[in-house]
């Protein structure tokens, strides 16, 4: 069986070892690269299934780390009947048809990002949604693994950070390019940052807008410029990316707030934008090394 992959999205396919949660996930709302997770079934029962692109079913594709025998098909290369292929990506460039069948021994966890060439934070040299990308079946490269479960976790996690997700995926786009031979020369390093007036207006909507997941499109509009360029200049500007200074605004609102004694930790979590205490709590000590209890009663 084969399916067209859609026009516009480039799908990138993770497959990890690690052990699987017990129901899947589909969180689409975090553009530019939406994921989707394929939960490992815990029995180890043979199965023999078909899987094609834009076809996949929650019962039966959970990808596999080994196969008694199958085969996968990208188009544009060789079929592969690898059988141990954990710890493996795949690049399915946007038009592509994927598809294939298998008789797996062990099964996994496998991951799907569909990105979005359009929305991405990456430099317009780079010229990405007209790249003719090349498509690859079970590769190794342990930078791009990294990013990628990076951005898995964070999409996944229950406090996502979109700002910190939307520079993963740029990372993520910078590094398909790199691997299809595409980079454009490296630049000399930019040395302007932010303008005064523009440092001014993004610190004030930050400040006020502090429980909201700010996308850094709205933050780049802000400055006049583009994503890619914003970011850069607003870490030369304020000494770190967008997304952690907005924590960190987070974290110094949550001290002020602290100080009142009869303010519930829940409340300050959630009118800063934490969906819960635990949250908050993970959050204040990673950044101050105190919990919120801790640096309330150093207070008194």
């Amino acid at each position: 069986m084969a399916a067209q992959a859609g026009p516009f999205l480039s799908q990138f396919q993770l497959l990890d070892l690690r052990p699987s949660r017990p129901k899947p996930t589909l969180v689409p709302s975090l553009p530019p690269v939406e994921i989707e997770q394929r939960e490992a079934v815990r029995s180890l029962r043979e199965l023999s299934f078909e899987h094609e692109a834009g076809h996949i079913s929650d019962d039966d594709y959970a990808d596999l780390r080994a196969r008694y025998e199958g085969e996968t098909l990208v188009e544009g290369l060789p079929r592969s009947t690898l059988q141990d292929f954990g710890h493996k990506m795949t690049f399915v460039p946007a038009g592509h048809a994927f598809s294939g069948w298998q008789k797996p021994r062990v099964l996994l966890e496998s991951t799907f990002f569909y990105i979005d060439p359009h929305l991405l934070a990456v430099d317009p040299a780079f010229r990405f949604a007209t790249i003719d990308f090349r498509p690859r079946v079970f590769f190794d490269d342990d930078f791009l693994w990294q990013i990628a479960l990076k951005l898995k976790a964070q999409i996944g996690s229950a406090q996502p950070n979109r700002m910190y997700a939307e520079a993963l995926g740029a990372v993520l786009a910078h590094e398909l390019v790199r691997l299809n031979g595409d980079a454009p020369p490296p630049k000399p390093a930019a040395r302007g940052g932010l303008a005064a007036w523009q440092q001014k207006r993004i610190a004030d909507f930050i400040e006020e807008h502090l429980a909201e997941d700010v996308p850094l499109a709205t933050l780049a509009d802000l400055a006049r410029l583009s994503t890619y360029h914003f970011v850069r200049a607003f870490k030369q500007s304020f000494g770190v990316p967008p997304h952690r200074y907005h924590l960190r605004r987070r974290v110094e609102r949550a001290k002020v707030l602290l100080a009142d004694p009869t303010a519930a930790l829940t409340n300050i979590a959630l009118d800063l934008g934490f969906c819960g205490s635990s949250a908050f709590a993970a959050t204040f000590h990673r950044l101050t090394g105190q919990t919120p209890s801790d640096y309330r009663r150093s207070l008194e």
